[in-house]
């Protein structure tokens, strides 16, 4: 059996999920953003409890089609993002019709209908929030992030970063105030 989970953007988010399901002595197969694969099925109160608990934790069961197919696009292009940037390389629309057996016209119309922005956008505003990330880090060089990040230039990358936050990445990083957001209200 398995569920899906509205919120899962990240591993502590797994381990999280994980335990709920643990204390509820519920089986696992696997855990992943946004779906848990159960070993048996369960009954409608252990699912009540456990619907409970998850929004507790600011989480959410997803019982329609639609709704889990926009969280199932998120939860890629979030993964694909912040964890997979060697991957950013290939085309994102191929990227998500491959991993969810769906063309990708309709999971655009569907996304934009249901979600009131393009995915597009909603893997750039991904992206500026991985680039905010990097920058407080101060660890890698704005031509390393763009690089890392798939941008096709320095330019490019920052002309999208103010065009999305009002400011180049160099006075973002020199803000006190470095307004991030928080994956899950992307």
């Amino acid at each position: 059996m398995k569920l899906y989970i509205k919120n899962m953007v990240c591993a502590r988010c797994k381990m999280v999920v994980e335990f709920e399901f643990e204390k509820l002595r519920l089986q696992t197969i696997s855990v992943e953003l946004g779906e848990v694969e159960l070993l048996n099925e369960i009954s409608d109160s252990q699912k009540e409890i456990l619907l409970k608990n998850l929004q507790s934790l600011g989480f959410d069961l997803l019982d329609d089609k639609k709704t889990k197919t926009i969280e199932k696009i998120k939860n890629l292009i979030v993964d694909l993002v912040h964890h997979k940037n060697s991957e950013l390389k290939i085309n994102l629309s191929d990227y998500l019709a491959e991993n969810l057996n769906q063309d990708y016209n309709s999971l655009s119309n569907l996304f934009s209908e249901i979600e009131n922005t393009t995915i597009e956008k909603y893997f750039i505003s991904q992206k500026i929030e991985k680039v905010k990330e990097l920058l407080i880090y101060n660890e890698l060089s704005l031509s390393e992030i763009a690089d890392l990040l798939n941008y096709s230039n320095i330019a490019h990358l920052s002309n999208q970063f103010k065009k999305i936050t009002g400011f180049t990445p160099t006075s973002f990083k020199k803000l006190k105030d470095k307004n991030r957001i928080q994956l899950e209200n992307l």
